[in-house]
């Protein structure tokens, strides 16, 4: 079991990574993959996405992890589900096609990142997009990742547009276009040829269409415990399989794209992290690297939910079950209906302190009363907008509970650490009221769940953090950049160790303003070349 290349973690950022190394027949490439094959029902189905974040044996799609008492939420766990099997998250995520605001980029190259600015990354968004409405000098046409607009959105979504309008929000058709505020309709990650309203991950984007290529080996439910190390070099991977630890060997390249909580903890089990923790453990140290798992950042999110006086949304009633059975024919022959939902269909970008044009605030629109990740559910039919701040100050860590990969992670996100972070969500969440008693949407709200009657601050800051958790954005904990105290070079490649790299959300310095899927894409579409110029040099 040799190859040149050892891909750990199938998800959005492996999949893409492994289809783009393997394009080269003279190459071999081998890709290990903890969760199955990525193509149950309830990946391919959008509307699923709530079973599947949901998580629990029927679907077996998430690693369900939770994070320590949070202070920043009363002291509360949070909830922290991440995509298992090939997709990762892109696989049990809302599909909603978001790549940022140029800012974020620019920002990352003035942080030390050179090569990573808005110029920069610009044409490898374009390289993976393959969107339904055409080429142009932003957006991508004929990229494997298909780019579509929902075939059919509830009617619901116009209401909240015109609320938005109403308090003088703009309208816009692209989030992705000139610039990033607004209100309008979500694009998603969903096919839009003969598949037309099948979720398109990115194992079914990068890597389903070429499994038979000879340069391409993928090792489902391998479950990677550790970097092999020999005199300053990766060498191989151990991984577990069915109860069995076995091994597979890397001539040029190991490459962790296991996400912002596995890999930095697959490097820690690798002796690459604090040393003291580390040897506390009884892992033999490496590199003493006390930034592994550090600066982990995430979008904190809290849901208003609505008891709504409509049946065209989506609950728990007579009306939603026959509309669901109804829809299952019309789903099936042309992928249109209930079914090809992504739920949260529609959104808004705005400012409450920023610049009106580096929004810092995002909201998602969903035709349903979503409350604790769908875990909970409302009798009869409602509406929620989840509230989102995007440029959080607060930072955590991830660290590892023993030597064994096969125990979860220990995530501190430490969310609303900051009272900045706390004041900026109060804001929005203010704001969001104002949208939600506008007209039109107003006509369709019975009551408000999340706050009631609440009016006064110190209620309303209980509440949030009563209610607050992740909107699954985390990034950070294996920073790229130019200085010493840099996890990664800005090559990605791992500083102390040869023939290491890590390539996921971790990479990111700073998080970005939006959804974090597309740019995880785009970070290995990026890094894929580099690791083919690099091969060359």
């Amino acid at each position: 079991m040799e190859f040149d290349y050892v891909i750990v973690g199938g998800g959005s950022a492996g999949a893409t990574l492994a289809s783009r190394l393997s394009e080269d027949p003279n190459v071999s490439v081998c890709l290990l993959e903890a969760g199955g094959d990525g193509k149950s029902a309830f990946v391919r189905v959008p509307s699923l996405v709530i079973g599947a974040v949901h998580g629990g044996r029927l679907t077996n799609l998430n690693w369900g992890f939770e994070t320590v008492p949070q202070p920043g939420l009363n002291g509360r766990t949070g909830y922290q589900p991440r995509g298992k099997g090939l997709g990762g998250s892109s696989a049990i995520n809302a599909m909603i096609y978001i790549r940022g605001n140029p800012r974020d980029y620019d920002n990352w190259a003035e942080l030390g990142c050179d090569g990573w600015g808005w110029d920069d990354v610009l044409p490898y968004f374009k390289k993976a997009e393959g969107n339904m409405r055409g080429e142009d000098d932003l957006h991508g046409a004929d990229g494997p990742l298909h780019v579509s607009d929902l075939p059919t959105p509830y009617a619901i979504n116009e209401d909240f547009i015109e609320a938005c309008e109403a308090v003088q929000i703009h309208r816009t058709r692209d989030f992705n276009g000139t610039q990033l505020q607004g209100a309008g309709p979500y694009q998603v990650t969903q096919f839009h040829n003969e598949r037309r309203g099948q979720r398109c991950s990115a194992a079914a984007a990068y890597l389903h269409p070429n499994m038979d290529r000879a340069s391409l080996h993928v090792i489902t439910h391998a479950h990677g415990q550790k970097v092999v190390i020999e005199e300053g070099r990766a060498k191989a991977v151990q991984y577990w399989q069915g109860g069995e630890l076995k091994t597979v060997s890397a001539r040029a390249e190991v490459i962790l794209c296991a996400g912002a909580f596995q890999s930095p903890q697959l490097l820690m089990t690798s002796g690459i992290g604090p040393a003291k923790e580390l040897k506390a453990l009884g892992i033999d140290v490496n590199v003493d690297q006390p930034n592994v798992g550090q600066n982990l950042q995430d979008h904190v999110d809290v849901t208003l939910c609505y008891k709504a006086n409509r049946s065209d949304v989506l609950g728990i009633s007579f009306q939603s079950a026959w509309r669901s059975i109804r829809d299952i024919a019309t789903y099936r022959r042309r992928g249109h209906g209930l079914w090809s939902s992504n739920i949260a269909e529609s959104g808004a970008f705005f400012s409450v302190e920023s610049d009106p044009d580096w929004p810092d605030t995002q909201l998602h629109f969903a035709v349903a009363c979503i409350m604790d990740h769908g875990r909970k559910f409302l009798p009869g039919h409602g509406i929620s907008v989840h509230v989102c701040n995007l440029r959080p100050e607060s930072t955590g860590s991830v660290s590892v509970a023993s030597a064994d990969t096969r125990d979860a992670p220990v995530i501190d996100p430490r969310f609303l650490d900051s009272d900045d972070d706390l004041r900026r969500l109060k804001a929005g969440v203010k704001k969001t009221q104002e949208i939600m008693k506008a007209a039109p949407i107003n006509k369709a709200i019975v009551k408000e769940l999340t706050f009631g009657d609440i009016t006064d601050d110190a209620s309303m800051e209980h509440t949030i953090r009563q209610s607050a958790d992740t909107i699954y954005h985390p990034v950070g904990t294996c920073r790229m950049g130019s200085d010493e105290g840099a996890v990664l070079d800005t090559r990605l490649r791992l500083r102390g160790v040869e023939g290491l790299r890590v390539v996921d959300a971790s990479v990111m310095p700073k998080l970005i303003s939006g959804n974090t899927n597309a740019p995880t894409i785009m970070i290995a579409e990026k890094a894929a070349e580099m690791i083919k110029a690099d091969a060359r040099a």
